[in-house]
């Protein structure tokens, strides 16, 4: 009878400690969670630059291309005045377009990947359009480097 008591006792002791996990054993698992997070965000970081980086370049192409077909349908690009908002509504500033697209030539201008407006110039028909990159910033280097059609 005594041999039944002490085995329930075991297995009750046995049962209790099985329930869950140890203060250590967690703290083991959160930090190989550390460890592990610390070597991959760092590349995943990186991937989220050159990703915003070349969406800009994307953007940036789009509109020079709509910018060419505003030039072909008119016979000069827009002012650096009338921006880029004369791919969306007919500009009435001069140059006053004689031949606009019905609808335009773009539905909106898209702000950059960083919410920051495109930079438009036209220099005596030398069109540029420009991203100032993350740091909003006109030049830069690195990863706050201006994007622009001409790179």
């Amino acid at each position: 009878m005594q041999n039944k008591i002490n085995e329930r006792k075991v297995l009750r002791m046995l049962k209790r400690r099985r329930s869950g996990f140890t203060l250590i054993e967690i703290m083991v698992v959160v930090v190989i969670l550390g460890l592990l997070a610390a070597l991959v965000v760092p590349n995943i970081g990186s991937r989220v630059s050159e990703a915003q980086r070349t969406a800009a370049s994307t953007q940036i192409r789009s509109i020079e291309d709509a910018l060419e077909m505003y030039r072909m349908h008119n016979g000069f690009y827009p002012s650096t005045q009338q921006g880029l908002e004369a791919l969306v509504t007919a500009p009435t500033t001069s140059p006053v377009p004689k031949r606009y697209a019905d609808g335009g030539y773009m539905k909106k201008i898209p702000d950059d990947p960083w919410g920051n407006p495109y930079v438009y110039r036209n220099d005596n028909g030398r069109i540029k359009v420009t991203s100032y990159g993350p740091d909003g910033e006109e030049g830069g280097e690195g990863i706050n480097a201006d994007i622009t059609n001409e790179d």
